[in-house]
């Protein structure tokens, strides 16, 4: 299988699995930020998974600006999107994604 194929059905499982959670959560609650946040918090190892969700957004979106500036990766705003909207679990392999199909069409500069 290639690479970018399994980037994007990473996609598609890095998408289905956390709004598994999160749209009954959603559909329950509403939109309740203060609620989300204390159930984010709520405890040592939720806010341990939590923060560490969060440093992986930040290397992510810092890996994806240097990896643009030295390729012209199209479409480089969908993953940054997609970290805001769902998270690294779908932004990580669409950026990846999104790399190899540059790669296949021979337009990035480290070929």
């Amino acid at each position: 299988m290639k690479p970018k194929t399994i980037y994007l059905l990473l996609c598609v499982v890095g998408t289905i699995l956390p709004y598994s959670q999160f749209v009954p959560w959603l559909l329950e609650h509403g939109l309740n930020l203060r609620l989300f946040v204390d159930e984010l918090l709520f405890n040592r190892i939720s806010t341990f998974f939590a923060l560490d969700v969060i440093v992986s957004a930040v290397v992510l979106i810092g890996f994806m600006r240097v990896e643009n500036s030295r390729n012209n990766v199209r479409r480089r705003w969908l993953p940054i999107l997609a970290v805001l909207t769902v998270g690294v679990s779908l932004a990580f392999p669409l950026f990846l994604y999104l790399r190899e199909l540059e790669l296949e069409h021979g337009t990035l500069a480290n070929q």
